[in-house]
């Protein structure tokens, strides 16, 4: 196997109860700093 690099990253999940409950955790935690990534299962 090739050599690669890993950088190791710390998250959680948060279950929203809907679309719009998601997009304001979204906003909020955009505007405190932190990276994010929109998940829809």
């Amino acid at each position: 196997m090739g050599n690669f690099n890993y950088k190791q990253q710390y998250g959680i999940v948060v279950i929203c109860q809907s679309e719009e409950e998601q997009k304001a955790f979204y906003e909020r935690l955009l505007k405190e700093g932190f990276t994010l990534k929109v998940v829809t299962v």
